[in-house]
């Protein structure tokens, strides 16, 4: 329950953090674009808005998913966090969407516009601030086993990368105004990376909800970890399924058939305690005793 309580207060105070800053790296983008005549560091400034939608559906989520199993639900509530996470995915897909038709408007009708230096502070200012972002936000989610947060924590990452094409092109437009439809052009790049992004989280959410099992490296490791325990003899029937970022495995395990319920019943938790140790995630571990003969 404790622990629980500090995976979500963990989860809330980095999303708070990245939060606050979308919203005044989102503002400063969006008035640099308009001010500098830059249709590319306006569809940057779009995108940081989204994260600032994803921000708030992973505040609103974390406090139904950390909450403990109970009658109805005696496997926890972790799945509502993949829930989250294709909303997450829906939003990245949307704006791309927009952010792509805008700009392809934009070169099949072009109009000129000089563009102004100041511009070329948006998409420097993003690149630091969105990186330093990600890196803070994919800890979190890597010690707290949440894939929402990791899943937010890449959505400052696409936004960080994806103004890296909006500053070339500014620059470039700078350089030689004859060079202006780099601006739209840049602004389809960023969709193109942000829709990208969107599909891989959606992909792997999906797979968390229909219960996919661990890659066949996972199961080589877990195996080997069961051969290994003393007095096993075999393991045989072994499957798993994902909830969240966790996963939930059954398996059958041969022993001696000649030891005691007690002996045999000392080996599966053996087995099972190795399990929890040597993979944080991994939440429950179901044995079935057989004898090896």
């Amino acid at each position: 329950m404790t622990a629980q309580k500090n995976v979500r207060k963990n989860i809330e105070k980095i999303t708070w953090i990245g939060l606050g800053a979308n919203v005044g790296l989102s503002l400063v983008k969006l008035i640099m674009g308009i001010a500098g005549n830059s249709q590319a560091v306006v569809a940057d400034a779009l995108h940081s808005f989204s994260d600032t939608a994803s921000d708030l559906v992973v505040l609103l989520g974390v406090r139904y998913w950390t909450a403990p199993p109970d009658e109805c639900h005696p496997f926890g509530h972790q799945k509502i966090e993949s829930f989250v996470t294709i909303f997450i995915g829906l939003i990245l897909l949307l704006v791309a969407g927009g952010i792509g038709y805008n700009a392809i408007v934009s070169l099949m009708h072009p109009v000129e516009a000089l563009l102004r230096p100041m511009v070329v502070l948006a998409p420097v200012l993003s690149v630091v601030v969105k990186e330093v972002l990600f890196r803070i936000t994919h800890r979190a989610g890597m010690e707290n086993r949440s894939s929402s947060l990791k899943a937010n924590a890449w959505h400052h990452r696409a936004d960080a990368l994806s103004s890296i094409p909006v500053l070339v092109a500014v620059i470039a437009c700078l350089i030689n105004p004859k060079l202006a439809f780099l601006d739209p052009v840049g602004a389809i790049l960023v969709s193109v990376f942000i829709m990208k992004i969107g599909l891989e989280i959606l992909w792997k959410s999906i797979a968390e909800l229909v219960d996919a099992g661990m890659s066949r490296q996972q199961m080589a490791k877990i195996l080997s970890i069961i051969q290994n325990t003393p007095h096993v003899r075999g393991v045989h029937s072994f499957r798993s399924r994902k909830t969240g970022s966790s996963y939930y495995i059954d398996l059958h395990l041969e022993v001696d058939g000649c030891l005691t319920v007690q002996q045999g019943h000392t080996i599966a938790e053996a087995v099972k305690e190795k399990l929890l140790q040597k993979n944080r995630h991994i939440m429950d571990v179901m044995v079935h005793l057989e004898p090896a003969d």
